[in-house]
């Protein structure tokens, strides 16, 4: 008879395709049931972080929910960092796990529902008789809340005959939050009059915009009022109209572009958080500008703004296109008078800095041209890790949409999940290259699962390694209040060797010119190519504009 894991195990498979994870005695039978009773896919990782990161990057770059599994004790304390990464991403997520027998702790267990609660994810427990009911309960409650969920197995009922698994019902998910009531079609029907009267009317969109579908509706609300956009640094590539849209907002925009953010008087946000970086650190708009948020969010996520809706960003944005076309108002023609393709312009580097070391930006420069010249590394998604150097693929590497780019480890801080995320969007997306960009120190952080990205994208994997010695944003801010400067430095590691010792090729970029591999690498057959690593010797002398509004704000 099928046992508690194998109902575990068959249930989710109904749901969830991917399994990320590192075997052990908690989750040995869950896995077993997984290979022998399902179609699931299981990958192998190397760090059980690796696994929830998988699994996290898998979400991102396809919008389906995939699982993580680990074992009870310490496979479940290693998931912790990624773990409260996703939650803080808000990224569906279900993480398997064994746990301790229900009649009571062993000397090595630990509270693991406590752990998890601690990091903002919620536990459901499976028992002989609940398995089946409690998995569709875990899946249910990731998606419709979009968080990551522990689903523990006790280690005594692992075992358990648990009789035929039942079948599964649907999913219950909620509908998206309409604006209906009264008050929010008020609401809506006064910002449809403020935005149709607006004469710089801006749009700023994020990666709650994407994730309900709102792009074609926001590039009809654009069109229709004249507006200039912009996006959050997890919504690139979401309004149709390139020409007029200034990129992204914050550290990571050109300088003559937030001047123009500035300028607007009536500014609305749809599905995007405002942090401090998006904001710069509340400097993104002028006093007196009319800043509105759409989000499903409870309440405005920041004082400068001043009128709040709460609904789905493409209902929102559907609805406010009906009313300003009803008022019967010509678009403002204000991003027809400015040049926004000059207001983008980036810096364009030195090639060299004065310490002898490439300059980034001219190697971010370049690895975007080349990486634009193929149709291979064309369709392409982008994996960031946490640093830095996050500045110079946001602002150098075009993005065809904000599922094309992900910057995990940013929502919580971390370094050192850029690694394991590859073999996660590389099974989302199977016939696009995955190109990672990671720095010195996240990479050795994440060294175990090197083999994992090389094992599993292969010929479609690529990683640029920012390699400056340092841990760079420290340097950058510790540095130079004059902190002493040892336990901000890395000895310079070999990433290329350490590449070419699990199966990939690793080059050592000392000069510009080194970077011609990745066009002849384009160019092969993926099937036949290897994983390439570049590994940029940069210098850690030039920072990246959000690093110095960073150094700004703090000194």
């Amino acid at each position: 008879m099928p046992s508690v894991s194998a109902h575990v195990a068959t249930t989710l498979a109904r749901h969830i395709r991917h399994v990320f994870g590192v075997m052990g005695n908690g989750n040995a039978y869950f896995l077993d049931a997984i290979e022998r009773d399902t179609s699931a896919r299981y990958t192998a990782m190397r760090h059980e972080a690796g696994a929830v990161a998988a699994a996290d990057a898998f979400h991102r770059a396809s919008g389906r929910i995939a699982a993580a599994t680990a074992t009870y004790g310490a496979g479940f304390t290693n998931t912790l960092t990624a773990l409260a990464e996703s939650v803080q991403a808000r990224v569906p997520l279900v993480l398997v796990v064994g746990d301790e027998p229900t009649s009571g702790p062993r000397p090595w267990d630990v509270d693991q529902i406590a752990l998890a609660s601690g990091v903002g994810a919620r536990t459901y427990t499976v028992g002989r008789a609940d398995a089946a009911a409690t998995t569709v309960i875990a899946i249910e409650h990731a998606l419709a809340y979009r968080v990551p969920v522990v689903l523990a197995i006790p280690y005594d009922v692992a075992q358990h005959d648990a009789g035929p698994v039942p079948d599964s019902p649907p999913l219950r998910l909620p509908a998206p939050l309409e604006p209906r009531d009264p008050f929010a079609a008020a609401a809506v029907a006064e910002l449809a009059t403020a935005l149709a009267s607006a004469e710089r009317p801006f749009l700023l969109a994020g990666r709650g915009a994407w994730l309900s579908g709102a792009g074609d509706a926001l590039g009809e609300l654009a069109d229709a009022v004249g507006a200039v956009t912009a996006t959050t640094a997890l919504g690139r590539g979401l309004f149709p109209r390139a020409e007029f849209d200034l990129g992204v907002t914050g550290g990571f925009g050109a300088e003559g572009a937030m001047e123009l953010v500035r300028e607007a008087d009536v500014a609305v946000v749809f599905g995007a958080g405002l942090n401090q970086f998006t904001m710069r650190f509340g400097d993104l708009f002028a006093p007196g500008a009319k800043v509105v948020q759409v989000d499903t969010a409870p309440a405005a996520t920041h004082p400068h703004v001043g009128g709040f809706i709460r609904g789905d960003a493409a209902a929102v944005a559907r609805a406010l296109v009906d009313g300003v076309r009803a008022s019967g108002a010509a678009p403002s023609g204000w991003r027809e008078s400015v040049d926004v393709a000059a207001l983008r312009a980036r810096e364009p580097g030195e090639g060299r800095a004065a310490d002898g070391r490439l300059d980034p930006r001219s190697v971010a420069i370049r690895v975007g041209e080349l990486l634009e010249s193929h149709e291979s590394t064309r369709n392409r998604v982008v994996v960031s890790d946490g640093g830095h150097f996050i500045g110079w693929a946001n602002m150098y590497w075009p993005v065809a949409s904000p599922d094309r780019m992900m910057m995990v480890g940013t929502a919580f801080q971390t370094i050192g999940l850029g690694f394991p995320s590859v073999p996660g969007a590389a099974a989302a997306l199977p016939d696009a290259t995955v190109v990672l960009t990671t720095g010195d120190g996240g990479g050795l952080m994440a060294l175990a699962d090197l083999e994992s990205a090389v094992r599993v994208a292969a010929g479609r994997g690529l990683a640029v390694m920012w390699n400056d010695g340092a841990y760079g944003a420290e340097v950058n801010l510790y540095g130079l209040k004059g902190l002493a400067p040892e336990p901000m430095l890395i000895p310079e590691v070999d990433f290329a060797g350490l590449a070419s010792s699990v199966g990939a090729e690793g080059v050592a970029v000392r000069a510009l010119d080194d970077l011609d591999r990745l066009a002849s690498w384009a160019a092969e057959p993926a099937a036949s190519r290897p994983f390439l690593l570049l590994d940029c010797r940069v210098s850690t002398s030039v920072i990246a504009p959000y690093q110095q509004e960073i150094v700004r704000i703090n000194s």
